[in-house]
């Protein structure tokens, strides 16, 4: 028995281990890491009052143990965001979100199919690896389901967020009226409007994907890594997302 105790201990320290090491390698060269070391050393500090007898100083860490959770979710947000984004795309999870990916994409097309046919223009932003948090804090923070109708009254003209773009990460709608670059390549500057210019800029400066409809023609476009394909249809679109979004989901499922 005493031996199985052993081994499950093992077992359990090496788990724990394996958690912080890669929580570790998450927040390696952000600002959250070095927030990490702070609340570290505070604890350091604490157990250091409890154990020299320091009442002040123990008193004022042990009215902080009732709030440290609430620290903590304040101040690791954004991280917090992607692990449990990275922890979405796991392989192990996959089977878990399927349907709401499904359930996203169906609500996207749906609502471009109606933008593109009403010809109402829209700029819609599909976050990626690289955070945009500086591009979606130009805007208005939603953080609400991708839902098509909801789209399409965003976009709607002479609405306040009509004219900027929408941030999508994972199957949520961020934000909406945020600005983005524009691209300062000298051949798309001459040859295509302001929304194109803005997806193509911010596709050359991250791996986002961007999704334009012209208010021109109705026509739908696809910009990534600096580059655009133009005039695609409702059912190419779904492809090229879901290959780009969800590699690895099988071809034609969620259909």
């Amino acid at each position: 028995m005493s031996g199985w105790r052993i081994l499950v201990d093992i077992l359990d320290i090496a788990i724990v281990a394996f958690v912080v090491y890669q929580l570790l390698l998450i927040l390696r060269g952000r600002r959250a890491f070095q927030m990490l070391v702070g609340l570290f050393l505070i604890f350091v500090i604490g157990f250091i009052a409890r154990w020299l007898q320091f009442d002040a100083l123990n008193w004022v860490m042990s009215g902080l143990k009732g709030v440290w959770v609430i620290i903590f979710v304040i101040l690791f947000q954004e991280e917090l965001r992607r692990i449990l984004g990275q922890l979405g795309q796991s392989r192990f999870l996959r089977p878990f979100v399927k349907i709401e990916e499904s359930k996203a994409i169906d609500s996207l097309i749906a609502a471009i199919k109606s933008m593109s046919q009403k010809k109402t223009g829209a700029l819609i932003v599909m976050e990626r690896t690289a955070p945009l948090t500086n591009y979606y804090q130009t805007g208005v923070i939603l953080d609400a389901p991708i839902v098509s109708s909801l789209l399409v009254s965003i976009f709607t003209p002479l609405t306040p967020l009509h004219d900027g773009a929408v941030i999508v990460r994972g199957n949520r709608i961020i934000a909406a009226g945020c600005t983005l670059p524009l691209s300062q390549n000298s051949y798309f500057v001459h040859t295509v409007g302001m929304r194109h210019r803005a997806a193509l800029g911010l596709t050359e400066e991250t791996d986002a994907v961007v999704i334009v409809v012209s208010e021109e023609t109705g026509e739908i476009s696809l910009a990534l890594s600096g580059q655009i394909s133009r005039g695609l249809s409702h059912a190419v679109l779904k492809e090229k997302l879901t290959q780009l979004l969800y590699p690895d989901k099988p071809e034609g499922s969620g259909s």
